[in-house]
């Protein structure tokens, strides 16, 4: 239910329209059905001129509400000077789009992973402080912060916020902090890991509530601090808007369309999948498998797909709108997904799981058996996780996919009260339920 007087959330994001991306949706989306839960939220974010990021979507400015306020800061980064000495793009997310690194680009990563703790984004933070400190000198009253990440140098924000003026503070943390499974190619000094965790440690334990988005993150943080209060991590996963998808869906009738969004590198060992997808098409001479990969797909990937003699078979598409992505699904027989085999990786759940479910389609999931993605695949009906030596399963499971797809070409799923937990509205009224918690604090 709304709240009778509206509620005031103070929303820091980096990444926010028109940053493109995964990492974009959640904040966006939260915004977006807030204000009729009762939460008139202002989002305070960095001006894009200034901003580095890995991609861009300008389309996604459409879907923020006219009337939320959105406040853009300068920012002080050295993703210019990266780009300068290694002619290379921003990094995405686990250096995805790099490939195998250079020489240059090494140093640069132990330049980032011990000269910018927690990470090269904190040149934003300044910047942020002053704009808040800035309203609240105006007299603006919040019930609550909330700091959304990566870059979870932004965590330090409303840190920062909380010791100075006492406001109810959500930190809202993604993905893993020390954990995140590139950590390792930071090349990190004991001193800088030493830091890292600390600040890592004074968040999880400042922050009025901990929002995560998958259990095996919120037991990942208790295993590292169990004397945490009960209910403090709060698991408030991603989700689909049932907005994005209206149109119909349209399975191919003349192939058996196998759709990957996002990105995806040699590090999730689909290869496998890939021998296995290979040989069941060579079994099913009458059913037409067509792989395509829409989005980041890393040089390693595209050897994979040579090696399993898929070339012919497969497209690549380049990032595209969101939307667009989304209509991509909706056109496809099945879809794809994997989990990077790293450690911790059983509490990797990917923001596109739900797209996925929300498509109603049969997933393929290359991943870890028993991590959180299998749990709600299994739950769904929509597939499971298929791991990566499990040649005999993947072997299986297609060859089931290509027997359904004779019988029938369109392999849609039912529609299942399970999926329709994760939309974005409903998501949305659990955060509205945290924000005026226990203590509430305005200051002007």
């Amino acid at each position: 239910m709304p709240h009778p007087t509206p509620l005031r959330l103070l929303v820091l994001t980096y990444y926010w329209p028109p940053s493109g991306g995964a990492g974009v949706q959640r904040c966006l989306k939260w915004v977006k059905y807030l204000p009729g839960l009762g939460v008139e939220p202002t989002v305070l974010t960095v001006d894009p001129d200034q901003a580095t990021y890995p991609v861009r979507d300008e389309s996604l400015l459409r879907e923020v509400p006219p009337g939320v306020r959105v406040i853009r800061t300068a920012t002080l980064e050295p993703f210019g000077s990266y780009q300068k000495l290694t002619g290379r793009a921003v990094p995405h997310g686990g250096f995805a789009n790099e490939g195998a690194p250079t020489f240059t680009q090494k140093a640069m990563r132990f330049v980032r992973g011990n000269l910018f703790i927690p990470d090269p984004r904190r040149g934003w933070n300044a910047y942020a402080l002053a704009a808040v400190e800035k309203l609240l000198a105006q007299g603006e009253q919040f019930d609550a912060v909330l700091t959304s990440s990566p870059p979870h140098s932004t965590q330090l924000i409303g840190l920062e916020l909380q010791k100075k003026y006492g406001l109810r503070w959500l930190a809202d943390l993604r993905d893993p902090w020390t954990d995140i499974y590139y950590a390792k190619d930071l090349h990190r000094t004991a001193a800088a890991a030493w830091l890292d965790a600390r600040y890592e440690s004074q968040v999880l334990r400042a922050a009025d509530a901990v929002l995560v988005t998958s259990p095996e993150t919120e037991r990942l943080f208790r295993r590292k601090l169990p004397d945490l209060a009960k209910g403090k991590i709060v698991v408030l996963p991603n989700g689909y808007d049932e907005a994005d998808f209206q149109s119909p869906s349209l399975p191919p009738t003349n192939c058996l369309r196998l759709t990957h969004t996002g990105t995806i590198t040699a590090g999730y060992r689909i290869e496998n999948l890939l021998r296995a997808l290979a040989d069941c098409a060579a079994a099913y001479p009458l059913v037409p498998w067509r792989l395509r990969f829409v989005g980041q797909v890393d040089a390693g990937v595209r050897e994979q797909v040579a090696a399993a003699g898929l070339d012919t078979a497969t497209e690549f598409l380049p990032f595209v709108p969101h939307q667009e992505s989304v209509d991509f699904l909706l056109q496809s027989s099945a879809l794809l997904m994997a989990i990077p085999d790293v450690a911790l990786n059983k509490g990797i759940l990917p923001g596109k799981v739900f797209e996925y479910l929300a498509a109603h389609k049969p997933i393929v999931c290359v991943g870890p058996a028993g991590s959180d993605a299998d749990k709600i695949l299994r739950e769904a009906g929509a597939g499971q996780a298929l791991p990566y030596d499990d040649y005999a399963l993947m072997r299986r499971t297609l060859d089931a996919l290509a027997e359904r797809w004779q019988q029938h070409t369109n392999l849609d799923l039912p529609p299942t009260p399970l999926v329709a937990r994760y939309a974005r509205q409903a998501q949305a009224a659990r955060l509205a339920e945290l924000v005026p918690a226990g203590r509430t604090a305005r200051r002007g």
